[in-house]
């Protein structure tokens, strides 16, 4: 790291009247003048560097930043697989990559042939007889799956189903869609093993419930085993069942949402089909339903006609448009890429892998680390933080101290059933070395925490940030370089 650009900003390194571009005179008439309402009183305050520093500054930047690319990411409830590059390859193929979402329909045929394909390769994973990739991201796909959920109920002039029922352990997206989808928001309690109460669940299923979302494998990566008894007191009650695919990953080719009875499910290609992640978009969140679900799929959908060419086609009873046109179509291409280059017999592998590699990592550090729920996970567990407390260590200690070592630290403090939370998911393409260099790393933690207990509590000591006051940054932020 060159200390010249080493925690400094881009304003700190300028220089009055330094330039890293020149702008030809092209000849072409000046343009009128911009309204006097329109003008800034002042000049904007531009960093003035020349090329080599911005280049460098950067550069140096992105070293700062950790990835899939860079080192293990045990991310839980998140997947951060590592992202083949065959897929950045084939979305900036030039025949895809200059393509205009506005051409003519025959001129785009292969474009809409990858859509189509992608589109029934979700079906088939997902046990659905039909996917739109309309929407952004998974939380957009949470809120369009809600959507179409809420426009079946009104076809049969049913409007007194307004609430979701969500379990305590849901991710944070689920009520929050649920909200913005104008739907009263109602908790189901889990049982001590983290599934969720049957009993607590039918006691709160009436003719106002439109929904109930749940996650499977569960937020705490364990298998809802009570599927097929709560499909049918959903349905009998009237309502619909929506699976949140962001655990979709372990259960690839092994078990179909559609077949466990779900009626509505959305998919997080970033996560499953190894997209990447974007610092919050572009991403990518498909939403396929159940046969006699179909027309209130958003608006456009694409169809492969009698004569094998496809088109775009919409429904009156649609939900309408969600997006600009076909969501985020590079987003789509990678992960078309990934599905077709893994095949069958490789996603499979890969949900398997996903399980091995989480249960490996959960029974050699059981001993010293709290396990609440001791069973056998799918694609990530949950640890209660250390199992000695008595040093005052917490989990977020642990996470701080990971730093150190060169791993991102695993999710924290989720989900709220237990108080020191510490949530890993190694996905399936991690190797059994980084593994067992990550278990040995959590063991040294866990004995630094007896040995030298204020060595983890002041982590992390040689990141370009040690620990800042997390309240003074709460409550006074510094989000702008400027005094203003």
């Amino acid at each position: 790291m060159n200390r010249k650009y080493y925690g400094k900003t881009i304003f700190e390194l300028s220089h009055p009247g330094r330039r890293g571009y020149h702008i030809a005179d092209t000849g072409c008439p000046e343009s009128e003048p911009l309204p006097e309402g329109l003008l800034r009183a002042d000049a904007p305050r531009l960093p003035e560097v020349d090329e080599p520093t911005i280049v460098r500054h950067y550069t140096n930047m992105s070293a700062n930043n950790f990835g899939v690319d860079s080192g293990f990411y045990p991310l839980g409830s998140c997947t951060m697989k590592y992202n083949p590059k065959i897929n950045e390859e084939m979305a900036a193929l030039p025949q895809m990559a200059a393509l205009h979402p506005n051409q003519p329909e025959s001129t785009v045929q292969g474009a809409l042939e990858a859509y189509h394909t992608l589109q029934q390769l979700l079906s088939e994973i997902g046990g659905m007889s039909e996917f739109t990739l309309n929407p952004f991201a998974g939380a957009h796909g949470e809120l369009t799956g809600l959507m179409v959920i809420r426009a079946y109920h009104r076809s049969r002039g049913d409007h007194g189903r307004t609430k979701v029922i969500v379990p305590d352990s849901a991710h944070g997206t689920n009520p929050a869609s649920a909200a913005v989808a104008g739907l009263k928001v109602v908790e189901v309690k889990s049982r001590p093993d983290g599934t969720v109460d049957v009993d607590d669940l039918r006691a709160l299923l009436d003719d106002s419930v439109a929904a109930v979302m749940l996650t499977n494998p569960n937020t705490l990566g364990i298998f809802e085993t009570h599927i097929p008894e709560i499909a049918e007191a959903v349905h009998a009650a009237g309502a619909l069942l929506y699976y949140d695919g962001a655990n979709l990953n372990p259960m690839l080719g092994m078990a179909r949402p559609g077949d466990m009875g779900f009626d509505v499910m959305h998919i997080n290609l970033h996560k499953t089909f190894s997209t990447p992640h974007g610092g919050g978009g572009p991403g990518s969140g498909p939403v396929g339903v159940r046969a006699g679900l179909e027309q209130f799929l958003p608006n456009p959908r694409v169809v492969k006609n009698a004569d094998g060419t496809f088109s775009l086609t919409t429904s009156d009873g649609s939900l309408g448009n969600i997006s600009a046109t076909l969501g985020n179509f590079a987003v789509q291409l990678r992960a078309l890429s990934y599905i077709l280059s893994l095949g069958r017999e490789g996603l499979m592998k890969a949900g398997q892998l996903a399980t091995l590699n989480a249960n490996y990592i959960k029974e050699s550090l059981r001993d010293l680390y709290k396990l609440p729920i001791d069973k056998v996970c799918k694609h990530e567990f949950v640890f209660d933080g250390l199992a000695d407390k008595s040093t005052g260590v917490t989990t977020l200690d642990i996470a701080k101290r990971l730093l150190d070592y060169g791993y991102h630290a695993p999710t924290i403090y989720f989900p709220l059933l237990f108080h020191e939370s510490l949530m890993i998911e190694p996905t399936e393409t991690e190797s059994r070395e980084t593994l067992d260099e990550f278990i040995d790393v959590m063991r040294t933690i866990a004995r630094e925490a007896i040995e030298d207990p204020e060595l983890v509590k002041t982590a992390p000591h040689d990141t370009p940030v040690s620990r800042p006051d997390d309240t003074q940054a709460a409550l006074t932020p510094k989000v702008t370089f400027f005094d203003l």
